[in-house]
C-alpha cells in the first residue's frame, strides 16, 4: 500500500490537533505508531487500522466537540466534512468500547444507529489494544496502567471513570487476543 490513506489521515488529525490539544496529539502519534507495529497480523487492513489510529481521538478537537463524546463527535465530522470510508468511521466512531461510554451518556442509541460496530473482530480490537497501550504522551504502556491512569485523571465516579470499569474485562481481552495474535507472527 501506498500509505496515502494514514497520511491523509495523519495531516487531518495534526491539522484539528496538535495546536488546540498538544497531549492528545502527542498520544494520537504513540497510537498511530503501536498501529503501524501491528500491520503483520493484519494483512490488507494495516492501512485501515493506521489511519484509524491516527484519527480515533479527532472529535476531541474543540471545533468539532458538538456533543463532547468524542467517538461520535469524530465520526461525524469524517463522515460528513470528508465524506470518509464507512469501515474508517465505523472504527473511529466505536473504539475501545465507545458504546460503553455512550451508554453513560445517553448517547448508545444514536451512536449505534448511525455507525454500527464493525465484524471485524481482530481489526477492532487491534485499535483497543494500540489506544489502550499508549500514554496521553504517546508513550507505550500497559492496559493495566492506562486505565489506572484513565481512572486517575478523570476519577471513578465520573462518566468516565464507570465507563472504563465497565470496560476494562473487554479491553483486557481485546490486548490478549491481539498478543495472541502477534506471538504466532514472526517479526
Amino acid at each position: 500500500m501506498d500509505g496515502s490513506l494514514v497520511n491523509w489521515a495523519m495531516l487531518t488529525a495534526k491539522a484539528e490537533l496538535s495546536a488546540a490539544l498538544p497531549r492528545r496529539w502527542a498520544h494520537t502519534i504513540g497510537v498511530t505508531r503501536r498501529a503501524a507495529d501491528l500491520g503483520r497480523i493484519l494483512g490488507d487492513d494495516a492501512e485501515l487500522l493506521e489511519a484509524a489510529a491516527a484519527l480515533h481521538d479527532v472529535g476531541y478537537a474543540p471545533r468539532l466537540a458538538a456533543t463532547r463524546f468524542h467517538p461520535l463527535d469524530g465520526a461525524r465530522f469524517l463522515r460528513d466534512e470528508h465524506d470518509t470510508d464507512e469501515r474508517l468511521v465505523r472504527l473511529v466512531a466505536n473504539h475501545s468500547f465507545a458504546l460503553l461510554e455512550a451508554e453513560e451518556r445517553g448517547l448508545r442509541e444514536e451512536l449505534a444507529a448511525e455507525f454500527p460496530v464493525l465484524d471485524d473482530s481482530l481489526l477492532v480490537d487491534a485499535l483497543v489494544y494500540c489506544d489502550m497501550t499508549t500514554t496521553p504522551d504517546g508513550e507505550r504502556t500497559t492496559a493495566k496502567e492506562r486505565i489506572s491512569e484513565i481512572l486517575g485523571r478523570y476519577g471513578t465516579d465520573s462518566v468516565v471513570g464507570r465507563f472504563i470499569r465497565r470496560a476494562s474485562p473487554e479491553i483486557f481481552a481485546s490486548v490478549e487476543r491481539v498478543d495472541a495474535a502477534l506471538a504466532t507472527q514472526p517479526r
